[in-house]
């Protein structure tokens, strides 16, 4: 077989239909953030960025860096090793602590990344707990779907945000059998909320495990950035709650927050914990700083709401239309592979505007999209900027437009 072949011929399917991805070579300016530099060949260009996970600017916040440059000249770069393996350090135990009071679980448990955490927690969980069953919402991420098939476990896939589906697919096994129930807080993509006090009813009530993905929701929302369910006053009842600390937190990793004897379990028997090698201290240390600043400031999450509120308004009188949704992610739906990467790449080109296309398999075809996530560090000037560009090439695309809303 001609492998080199085979990859190029299966590389240039994904280019005729128009989803190749090509990375973006940026700098981000620190202090300056959401403005770049972008690297093209020799040449340079300024640009806004306006599609990352970092919702809330902290990768930048002088309290997170201050902290991990302290981290870095007292520890040095690497953590040693893996955390059974002379890598723990006590940077990671503050982290912990301070990740288990985020959520009012007894402990937590750092992984290198939220797939990661999703992939070994779950893995774990499902793997280990003899006769489990696991109930995965249709949208669920990838990484928890891989955790899922990991484990070998057998799994029911229930329909999108659909507690009653959930709650028939549960009845089908009786109370000896062990459940577990698997879904995301805020869905990446649309931007929707779960009904999550309604799933945890469903949970109880035929003794299943709970496992909320908050990766989108964790710095975000609640009064101490505790996510989603702590807005709504319902972590005490979720078995495990898993988020990250690579989106509005700022740094890098992941984690599970769940009961003393869970985490010490997962500990002990997810081979994707106890085979990685730990964090550097100096991540560690800025997410530390980064969640005990969240905890208390109220400021960013009230610039990120103003923000958001901003471009949906915005988006509104120009007709561009956009997915209606109760979170800070703002899909632009375009609705074709080959216009989503034009309208991307002419935005780069012309206008300085960041913004990826997001394509099959990310999301269905037909459904193809720009996810615009505002931050608080976006100013009024760089929303007249995004919104008059969009109009413009929405134009040029010929691409249908909603009926404005003053």
């Amino acid at each position: 077989m001609d492998y080199d072949a085979f990859f190029k011929a299966e590389l240039d399917g994904v280019r005729e239909e128009g989803r190749y991805r090509v990375f973006t070579d940026i700098k981000r300016h620190r202090g300056a953030f959401p403005q770049a530099t972008r690297f093209v060949g020799e040449e340079t260009q300024p640009v806004t960025v306006w599609c990352s996970n970092d919702y809330l600017g902290m990768g930048q916040h002088p309290v997170v860096v201050d902290a991990m440059h302290a981290a870095l000249d007292e520890c040095g770069a690497g953590a040693g090793g893996t955390r059974n393996i002379s890598g723990t350090n006590h940077f990671h135990v503050e982290l912990e602590r301070e990740l288990a009071d985020l959520h009012g679980k007894q402990a937590a448990l750092l992984f290198t990344s939220g797939y990661v955490s999703n992939w070994a927690g779950l893995g774990t969980l499902a793997a280990k707990i003899p006769g489990c069953v696991v109930f995965s919402d249709a949208l669920n991420h990838a990484s928890m779907i891989e955790g899922i098939r990991h484990s070998r476990a057998p799994y029911k896939i229930w329909s999108h945000n659909d507690a009653e589906d959930l709650d028939r697919k549960l009845s089908d096994y009786g109370p000896e059998v062990p459940k577990l129930v698997a879904f995301e807080s805020v869905y990446s993509m649309d931007g929707d909320i779960a009904p999550i006090a309604e799933i945890l009813d469903v949970c109880e009530r035929h003794g299943a495990m709970s496992y909320i993905d908050e990766v989108h929701g964790v710095g975000l929302y609640g009064p101490r950035g505790g996510g989603v369910a702590e807005r709504e006053g319902l972590m005490d009842r979720i078995t495990v709650i898993e988020g990250t600390l690579g989106k509005a937190f700022g740094v890098m990793g992941g984690y599970i927050a769940a009961s003393a004897d869970l985490i010490d379990y997962v500990r002990t028997f997810a081979s994707g914990f106890i085979f990685s090698t730990a964090l550097p201290p100096a991540v560690a240390a800025g997410a530390a700083a980064s969640i005990r600043h969240l905890k208390t400031s109220q400021l960013e999450r009230a610039r990120h709401k103003d923000r958001v509120a901003q471009v949906r308004r915005r988006l509104d009188a120009m007709g561009i239309p956009h997915l209606p949704n109760p979170s800070h992610i703002i899909p632009v739906m375009v609705g074709d592979a080959h216009k989503c990467k034009r309208i991307s790449d002419w935005l780069m080109d012309n206008h300085g505007i960041y913004v990826q296309p997001i394509n099959y398999p990310t999301v269905p075809v037909g459904t193809e999209r720009l996810r615009i996530t505002p931050s608080p560090v976006h100013s009024d000037g760089d929303i007249d900027r995004l919104i008059a560009a969009l109009s413009e090439i929405w134009s040029q695309c010929e691409l249908a437009r909603m009926e404005a809303v003053a």
